[in-house]
């Protein structure tokens, strides 16, 4: 898909096979700085935008070949246009018809005959609410965070491309199955901590907290307002461990430091006490003092401390 030309207030595009109405709504957009494509039917629509992606559509919802309703699912089925705001344009005998066009994806409506301040307030609520979440989505990936939403079920029902590209890691340092999309659950480990959050109803502290080779995974819970979704906020730390930084930074000995190191890539007491010529009770004595020293109680606790306190992790 080609980019999009600057335009003054954005670009909309009209989709109906009356003319009237076509030559009415282009003159009313025209006049109040927007960029108008025009479109006759849904197929056409469709063949437009894999040229130039309009910021907003307006659907009639009978048009010769496919109907609106069509055309709004094939939208809302490629990534490339499902972000797109679509806005049905229906007679008021097909207000009942207007639950399907929600379903499928629309988020408003507007009834013939057009009224022209109508139009225009409408457009501009959506477009200020569509560019509102480009922003947001704009900052996450510029940021060491990244989201997505889920359900109570833990079904991914928003997701940005740093989530994707935060779960898609976790499942490959972890050597899980999952595959991560909108609909999909997600990996099993995140699940259960999910659900044990929810079981308990305290999200105020609920963290997950996973350590592989060197990298950290972490997720908080908060739920969203006024719908039964909740959002998480994702990080990842990693890099290298500088033993005498770790060391310096916390007050650590460079034996506990070591033994921190090999903790975050995975290793179990007793692997950790083979490797560095240990017994597995030495290594957790020296873990009860780490725990004491850096004010935690768990593995993962100690791990994170570390990877937040020092300039271990360049955050992803």
């Amino acid at each position: 898909m080609t980019s999009k030309p600057s335009s003054t207030n954005g670009i909309v595009m009209i989709v109906d096979d009356t003319p009237g109405n076509l030559a009415l709504l282009s003159d009313t957009l025209s006049e109040a700085g927007y960029r108008v494509l025009v479109a006759t039917d849904g197929l056409s629509a469709l063949a437009q935008i894999i040229y130039l992606k309009p910021d907003i559509i307006l659907l009639d919802v009978m048009m010769p070949g496919i109907n609106g309703f069509e055309t709004c699912k094939r939208l809302k089925s490629n990534l490339e246009t499902a972000d797109i705001p679509v806005l049905f344009m229906t007679a008021l005998s097909e207000l009942d018809d207007l639950l399907r066009g929600f379903e499928e994806g629309a988020v408003d409506y507007l009834v013939k005959p057009i009224r022209p301040p109508e139009v225009l307030a409408r457009v501009d609520v959506q477009l200020t609410q569509s560019r509102n979440l480009r922003r947001a989505e704009q900052a996450l990936s510029t940021s060491p965070f990244s989201a997505l939403a889920i359900d109570s079920s833990g079904v991914v029902t928003w997701l940005t491309p740093g989530g994707s590209g935060w779960l898609n890691e976790f499942i490959q340092t972890h050597t899980l199955t999952d595959s991560i999309e909108l609909g999909s659950r997600l990996p099993k480990p995140i699940l259960e901590w999910l659900r044990k959050c929810l079981d308990a109803e305290k999200f105020d502290n609920a963290s997950f907290e996973s350590y592989r080779a060197g990298v950290g995974f972490a997720a908080k819970i908060t739920p969203c307002q006024n719908s039964n979704e909740y959002l998480l906020v994702l990080e990842k730390h990693s890099g290298a461990w500088d033993l005498d930084t770790v060391r310096n930074t916390l007050g650590l000995t460079f034996r506990e430091a070591e033994i921190l190191m090999w903790i975050s890539r995975g290793k179990t007491n007793k692997e950790v006490g083979t490797i560095l010529g240990s017994s597995p009770r030495t290594v957790n004595k020296h873990l009860e003092h780490i725990f004491e020293k850096l004010g935690v109680v768990t593995r993962a606790a100690a791990v994170s401390a570390v990877l937040q306190r020092t300039a271990l992790g360049n955050s992803q």
